[in-house]
């Protein structure tokens, strides 16, 4: 066919043409796609049916933030876990971050991302989130020492059972959305655009309770049926900051508005705790079933009396059931949780499938806050007899895209000619 030459999405971006709508446009987006309903027209001719609002809501960038970290968690989840291929240098990855925050920034408003070839699929946003990470291999190896933020791989874990195809990655998106067709098309989009310069390692889906099942705000169960995540900070409170922001961290303020992200993934044995009574399940957490109040309170979020005995001088609360040996006295050791429950066919398993936890934290520094919370469950902890951590990482999360940019900018600005040799071995 004659005419002038073919340009399709990287040509775009790398000509610089992005400026005109890339990843600047789309991080300020923060309205309702479509005045807040999506339409349809059936195919037999009848009326186009207005769609719930649901799924044109939208989150915005707020200030110096990645979405996704203190947004409420969404009901669906794909963490994708990539490994930097051989030879891919500064350049490349720079070319990989500009290419996939311009696909989030537009997927995140509702807008199909460039070259798109099923674009009715990016129409519905449904709270659409992309967070982006980098590993330790990248910040040792393509990021400046000026600028590298303080983040080392987690220490091994007695108790832990590590595969490694769960294991450490290069980089990290975690895409988060209410509606599971929305997140399935920008996790293609994103595998698609960084083929060049990753291979995709593992994806790990993850689920809550459906929005609109339960009120907004109610605390997650996960699959053994307690309740999941109820001490855990909230962006109103002081100290939420403070827990979760690493405002100070990456040596000339490039890390600013970061934090970081540990990942572990959990194990449930679901055939085991199928065998243990409703009392015992209490025991063992130290919460009740039905409210999630600790077995010394009547609500979820009353305060626990580790030091309340029964008629017989026992402690109501067992030393070493699940909620005690979380707990500190120091305010420190608090992070933020966004856990989501899987579920994958597993024939190997007498139960036919695999189930679990995607735990998924954010804290300022992992080694002050996450560290010793997870030594002590380490060592002793009665749910340690159910669950099992087979899989385990740890990504720096850099502050959002400045206007015009792509995320992680602030760390690799300038490094072009860097690279990192081999490919990951993790």
């Amino acid at each position: 066919m004659s005419g002038g030459p073919r340009w399709d999405r990287r040509r775009v971006l790398r000509t610089g043409a992005a400026a005109f709508g890339g990843a600047g446009a789309g991080w300020s987006g923060s309205a309702l796609v479509a005045n807040g309903s999506a339409t349809a027209a059936p195919a037999d001719g009848r009326t186009p049916v207005v769609g719930p609002s649901a799924g044109a809501e939208t989150v915005p960038v707020v200030g110096t933030h990645q979405p996704g970290v203190d947004t409420a968690p969404q009901a669906h989840l794909a963490l994708v876990g990539w490994s930097l291929r051989a030879g891919t240098d500064g350049t490349g990855l720079i070319r990989m971050m500009r290419l996939l925050s311009d696909d989030a920034a537009r997927l995140a408003t509702g807008t199909a991302a460039l070259a798109d070839t099923e674009p009715e699929l990016a129409a519905h946003p449904a709270r659409l989130t992309v967070t982006f990470g980098f590993g330790p291999r990248v910040l040792r190896e393509l990021v400046p020492a000026a600028r590298r933020p303080g983040l080392t791989d987690l220490p091994p874990f007695g108790r832990d059972r590590l595969d490694p195809r769960w294991g450490q990655t290069d980089v990290v998106a975690q895409i988060c959305c209410d509606d599971p067709t929305t997140l399935a098309h920008a996790r293609r989009m994103l595998v698609k655009d960084a083929r060049t310069f990753a291979e995709v390692r593992w994806i790990q889906a993850g689920f809550r309770t459906a929005r609109g099942t339960v009120p907004d705000g109610t605390t997650m169960r996960n699959l053994m049926g307690q309740v999941d995540g109820t001490v855990n900070p909230a962006p109103a409170e002081p100290d939420f900051a403070p827990l979760v922001w690493a405002e100070g961290d990456g040596g000339d303020g490039g890390f600013a508005g970061g934090t970081f992200l540990v990942v572990r993934r959990i194990r449930m044995q679901l055939e085991k705790w199928d065998r243990v009574d409703r009392v015992g399940r209490e025991v063992v957490v130290g919460r009740r079933l039905d409210t999630g109040a600790p077995l010394t309170g009547e609500r979820e979020f009353d305060e626990p009396d580790f030091a309340a005995t029964d008629r017989f001088g026992f402690p109501v609360i067992d030393p070493a059931s699940h909620i005690a040996r979380a707990r500190s006295a120091d305010p420190g050791e608090r992070f933020l949780r966004r856990a989501y429950n899987y579920t994958e066919p597993d024939p190997a398993r007498s139960s036919g499938e695999d189930s679990g936890l995607v735990f998924l934290a954010f804290a300022a520094d992992p080694a002050r806050q996450f560290v010793p919370v997870q030594r002590r469950l380490d060592q002793l902890d009665r749910l340690n007899d159910w669950v099992v951590t087979i899989g385990s990482a740890v990504y720096a999360v850099p502050p959002a895209a400045p206007p015009g940019g792509y995320v992680g900018q602030q760390l690799l600005e300038g490094i072009e000619s860097v690279t990192t040799g081999e490919s990951s071995p993790s």
